[in-house]
């Protein structure tokens, strides 16, 4: 298969196309020598053409979509020459570019040369394959569903191994993603699996903001790997590559439609993850509901333009698998959404023991085609396609949020006039308009500043000159009330000055009474102490 691959995967895709690609590879990979381009159509005849012709992608890079939306066909043909940006695209990435048939002086470059002898290079695609199975790889999935709708459970399914979860409340104020990272090994190939879950989706009773959480947590993803890469010393043959690769999107069985939550989520997320729709717990709607449920959601999808993943139909090994997994108009879909069922009790059926879920009236087995899509979830989303899922993160999404970024950072393909824009060129472009900005907004504050401290040095001025007017204000009515205290005192002490005289002239009065009044007293006595006087 690819780099996600289980053991038996090659044997599904044969061993040529069981080259894994992993990231540092592709990141190491600067250019691909002319020599293992495709021959034109037509040389492929046989010899060394074929073997060239070996060493091609079994499927061209699909097209980056543009802001309007995705582009109709997933991916364009084989043979079919792509646009220079998604050229330069597979060159970066390590990948051989294919030429068209209208490829003018490329193919007439080529020519079909014989071998004498053995080479030696028919071993490359063994060596990517034992150097990529000694890396490893990665795989993140996205789980989005309503609290205890079945996510852990899926998961350890899914794997066949228990993974440490605890268990979520209804109680959470808001959307919380919580990711977990684990090492498996199966056979001699180990995985990094990243299994991030989304705590109180759907708990809220105001759900509009519920998909906001899980769009940041996506693009940070993506801004940090964007980091890594235009770093000046990227370590990306050994970084942890934390994007999300899938989105399982569990859908509750109600057996009418989608609520209004799912179809925004999933509008928000699909031109940033591949989506894959399930419905969880299965076995709680009967066979012919379920039928026209799963009808019902692909329809509502359809309508609402909502993008889901489209599995690869355009190779002969994975054709027939996933022809009935697509959604297009020529092709009727059969099993999506797929309807799954969750256990990892063992229950003993017969001679043998299986995964299923014991009810009072019966058995549903987990690996039974005929009680749910398990079987077939885990072939498209493990053995089948797990490294498509990957090349399409790369090269879609992950393009779509880098050639946004770079876009709106000043970074373009060509000028105005169609010209190719050189790194350096846009770089001192980008440098001067920054400085020309920084000259302006210097411009621009240091006149502020000084129309700023103008207007303080007029409110300074008008307060001083307030404050004057005050002090004079005060000074006159200080000057009046004094006047008028001076004025208060004089006639003050005049007042006392005639109560002083008035006094003196009382007792000098009072004096020559007291002083009359002792003379007749006296004369009074004299005349009855004289006889002579009374003789008279």
């Amino acid at each position: 298969m690819g780099e996600g691959g289980s053991s038996a995967a090659p044997a599904q895709r044969g061993p040529l196309a069981a080259s894994p690609r992993t990231e540092s590879s592709r990141d190491r990979s600067e250019s691909v020598s002319p020599a293992l381009e495709t021959p034109p159509p037509w040389l492929w005849g046989k010899g060394p053409a074929r073997l060239l012709l070996s060493l091609r992608p079994l499927r061209s890079p699909p097209p980056i979509p543009d802001e309007s939306g995705w582009s109709e066909a997933r991916r364009a043909p084989v043979g079919e020459v792509g646009s220079e940006p998604r050229r330069a695209a597979n060159l970066s990435a390590g990948r051989a570019v294919t030429p068209g048939p209208g490829s003018g002086k490329q193919n007439e470059e080529l020519r079909n040369l014989s071998l004498s002898g053995h080479v030696g290079f028919d071993s490359l695609p063994d060596q990517l394959v034992n150097k990529s199975t000694s890396q490893g790889f990665c795989f993140n999935i996205l789980c989005v569903g309503e609290t205890g709708i079945g996510k852990s459970t899926l998961m350890d399914t899914l794997f066949n191994t228990k993974f440490e979860s605890d268990p979520a409340t209804h109680n959470e104020p808001g959307v919380r993603l919580k990711a977990r990272s684990y090492e498996l090994q199966e056979s001699n190939v180990r995985l990094k699996l990243t299994i991030v879950d989304t705590v109180g989706f759907g708990d809220q009773i105001n759900k509009d903001d519920s998909y906001k959480p899980i769009v940041e947590y996506i693009d940070a993803q993506f801004e940090a790997y964007l980091q890594e890469e235009l770093k000046i010393k990227r370590s990306l043959f050994n970084y942890h590559d934390t994007r999300i690769h899938a989105c399982l999107y569990f859908i509750a069985p109600t057996g009418h439609s989608l609520k209004s939550l799912d179809l925004v989520t999933m509008k928000k997320l699909d031109s940033k993850v591949n989506i894959i729709p399930i419905i969880a717990k299965a076995d709680t709607i009967a066979k012919n509901e379920l039928h026209k449920f799963k009808s019902k959601i692909m329809s509502e999808l359809v309508s609402n333009g909502v993008q889901i993943y489209q599995f690869p139909t355009d190779e002969e090994t994975v054709a027939e698998i996933n022809a009935t997994m697509s959604v297009r108009p020529q092709i009727k879909w059969v099993h999506l959404p797929f309807a799954v069922v969750g256990s990892t009790e063992e229950v003993k059926i017969g001679n043998k023991m299986a995964k299923a879920r014991q009810y009072p009236w019966g058995v549903v087995q987990v690996e039974n085609e005929n009680h749910c899509d398990f079987v077939k979830l885990r072939e498209m989303l493990i053995r089948v396609n797990m490294e498509d899922l990957r090349e399409q993160t790369h090269t879609r999404h992950y393009e779509l949020y880098r050639r946004c970024k770079l876009e709106e950072m000043g970074f373009k393909d060509t000028d105005p006039d169609s010209k190719p824009f050189s790194l350096q060129e846009t770089y001192e472009a980008k440098r001067n308009e920054f400085l020309g900005e920084l000259q302006k907004k210097e411009e621009e504050m240091r006149q502020m500043f000084v129309m700023r401290v103008k207007e303080k040095e007029a409110e300074l001025k008008e307060a001083e000159k307030e404050l004057h007017e005050k002090f004079d204000l005060l000074k006159r009515t200080h000057q009046e009330e004094k006047k008028k205290v001076e004025d208060k005192k004089k006639e003050l002490e005049d007042e006392v000055n005639n109560f002083q005289k008035k006094k003196a002239a009382a007792q000098l009065l009072q004096s020559q009474a007291q002083q009359s009044g002792a003379q007749q007293t006296k004369k009074d006595k004299d005349k009855k102490n004289s006889p002579w006087l009374c003789t008279e």
